[in-house]
Formats: structure tokens, C-alpha cells, sequence
């Protein structure tokens, strides 16, 4: 599961830069991303539909991102010991990038099929981050309307913009 769950990052993390290398498409290759949206999966474990699901919303908010590709992450159900323990692998990550900072331009996508974990980790991992380190930086939260004012305060003191999508 582990490594599974490790695939369909990397494969969420390739799809946005290669989708971020033809920012200019046709109109054929624009209607034909609409008619195959997909939809939001009802089983939160499917992690094949989510990955889908949630880089085509990633991919449609990334206007304002200056940098090649944006950092995403997805987090995990949280159900298993596996889930559980990618997160904290993922938390520890997102950690020490808040503590490094992010270079102006850049985009931080969080997204997973349990908004409240999702929002969890966010809010933990930008708990002791800096005033104004975060400044032209935009963070993505993929979430649920319940989740979102707790994770604009966590993130709206770093400076950054955050921005929500309703999943």
C-alpha cells in the first residue's frame, strides 16, 4: 500500500509539470479535458479516482504560479497504519519546507479524500512558520468548506495566499 500510495504521488507530481509545460492548448485539447473531468470518488480509498480527481482541480488553479511546476500533496485517508504513517512521513516533509520557506512564485497544492486530515496536516505543519516567509507564495487547500477558515489562520500569517477550492 505504501508504495502505492508513493506511485500515485510522484504520478500526481509528474502529470501537473508535464500539464504545466503546455499552458497554451486548442480549443479541441480544452473541450476535451472538460468532457473528461472526472468525478469525485465515492470510496476514499480508491486512490487511482482521487489522484485523478484531484490533479485535474490542482490543474485548473494554477493561475498566479510563476514556478515550472507547483509542490503537491496529497495526503492519505489516514484510516491504516500505512496512511498514518505516510502522513507523518508527509508532514515531516511539508515541515521542513515551511521552515526553509518557499521561493516567491511558487504553489503548494494540498489535497486528499478526508478534508479534515488534509486540513490537519496543514495546520500542523504551519504552526511555527515565520511572519511573512511565505510572501508571493500561493497555497492550494482541496478541501471542504468546514475546513477552510482553520486553514486560512494557520497559513494567512506567513503572508501567502491562500487559496480554496470545494471538493
Amino acid at each position: 500500500m505504501r508504495k502505492f500510495v508513493l506511485i500515485a504521488a510522484i504520478a500526481l507530481t509528474a502529470g501537473l509539470a508535464l500539464g504545466g509545460c503546455s499552458q497554451q492548448g486548442s480549443d479541441q485539447d480544452q473541450q476535451a479535458a472538460a468532457t473528461t473531468t472526472a468525478t469525485k470518488p465515492a470510496d476514499i480509498n480508491d486512490a487511482k479516482a482521487w489522484n485523478t480527481y484531484l490533479s485535474q482541480l490542482v490543474q485548473k488553479n494554477l493561475q498566479g504560479m510563476a514556478a515550472q511546476q507547483p509542490y503537491a500533496y496529497l495526503v492519505t485517508p489516514g484510516q491504516t497504519d500505512d496512511d498514518k504513517a505516510q502522513n507523518a512521513r508527509q508532514l515531516q516533509n511539508v515541515q521542513d519546507t515551511v521552515s526553509r520557506g518557499v521561493t516567491p512564485g511558487n504553489l503548494l497544492a494540498f489535497a486528499g479524500p478526508v478534508s479534515a486530515t488534509t486540513a490537519d496536516l496543514l495546520v500542523a505543519a504551519f504552526k511555527d512558520a515565520q511572519p511573512g516567509t511565505f510572501k508571493d507564495v500561493i497555497v492550494l487547500f482541496i478541501g471542504d468548506k468546514a475546513d477552510q477558515q482553520r486553514v486560512e489562520d494557520a497559513v494567512k500569517p506567513t503572508g501567502a495566499t491562500v487559496r480554496f477550492v470545494q471538493m
